[in-house]
């Protein structure tokens, strides 16, 4: 009885550790999204590029579910990971590739990552997850950085169309709305099959695309090429699997709440491999995002 006394408190702990872990790299990942398919914009069609990369995030978590065996998801769970998979990794994939010829890689984040305020409060209202004071503390601090960093972008102001504002803005809705429907997938099946299910019906539903992506594969150099191979792998396979197995592990408010973080890595990032030089204002923004998360996660 000892033992169960002080081993459930301290898996426990260690689960949250590994979920905060798994949440670090998915953002991390996702951050890098948004600047590779800046770089591969000149070379790539918006839904020729999202077919590459899910064809390739199929292909490399076809493997590892091959590897676990794991059985087809059936009923409910397998509606519900149709309706995500069309919506987030076909539909926001295409959305946010169409918005970043419009908008600059850090602005495009910023803009996105409106989806975590979504789910935080979506999830409260209809999942009963509720409004923990920390939550909305943390998401009210991150949004704030969002916004700073937004005003206080390369050129002192929003980058970009009104069409690319939009595009990114629905990239969004459709994020969250992704989020929440696999949330309530992963009650009854596993990190692996919802990732792996979400993005083979994905890249299904973008086959349409396939011609095209081969056409201008044929035309694009290799650089352009291990950019997808790049997406394919890191931001969409990897860091898909890494978010579901954290959310199936955590609510869906808080691990929303963390990808907060993103549009900080995501200005980072552009600055030393795109050359947009960040502002003052801007880092100080992304040092709000940061402490915004650490507030939500406690």
């Amino acid at each position: 009885m000892t033992t169960t006394a002080f081993t459930g408190p301290t898996n426990q702990r260690n689960g949250q550790q590994l979920a905060t872990i798994a949440a670090v790299i998915t953002v991390i990942l996702w951050a890098s999204a948004f600047v590779a398919i800046r770089a591969a914009a000149d070379h790539y069609s918006p839904g020729a590029l999202a077919f590459g990369r899910l064809a390739v995030g199929t292909l490399g978590l076809g493997l590892i579910a091959m590897r676990y065996s794991r059985p087809r998801p059936r009923g409910k769970a397998l509606k519900l990971i149709v309706a995500y998979g069309v919506a987030w990794f076909a539909g926001y994939t295409v959305v946010l590739n169409q918005a970043e010829h419009h908008l600059d890689a850090g602005t495009a984040a910023m803009l996105v990552n409106v989806a975590p305020i979504l789910v935080a409060s979506l999830a409260g209202l209809l999942l009963g997850e509720g409004f923990p004071r920390t939550l909305i503390i943390g998401v009210s601090v991150a949004f704030v950085g969002v916004v700073i960093i937004t005003v206080g972008g390369p050129d002192g102001a929003l980058t970009g169309s009104g069409i690319g504002i939009a595009l990114a803005l629905l990239a969004a809705v459709l994020y969250a709305a992704g989020a929440l429907l696999q949330k309530v997938a992963l009650r009854t099946v596993d990190a692996v099959t919802a990732t792996f299910w979400g993005c083979l019906i994905g890249a299904v539903v973008l086959v349409p695309f396939a011609p095209q992506f081969v056409a201008e594969t044929v035309a694009a150099p290799a650089s352009a090429l291990a950019v997808v191979v790049y997406l394919g792998v890191f931001p969409t396979a990897i860091a898909f699997s890494t978010w579901a197995w954290a959310l199936a592990r955590t609510n869906a408010g808080p691990m929303a709440a963390t990808t907060l973080a993103a549009p900080a890595i995501a200005v980072v990032l552009s600055w030393v491999l795109l050359g947009e030089l960040p502002t003052a204002v801007a880092m100080a923004g992304g040092v709000l995002c940061v402490l915004g998360v650490a507030i939500s996660r406690r």
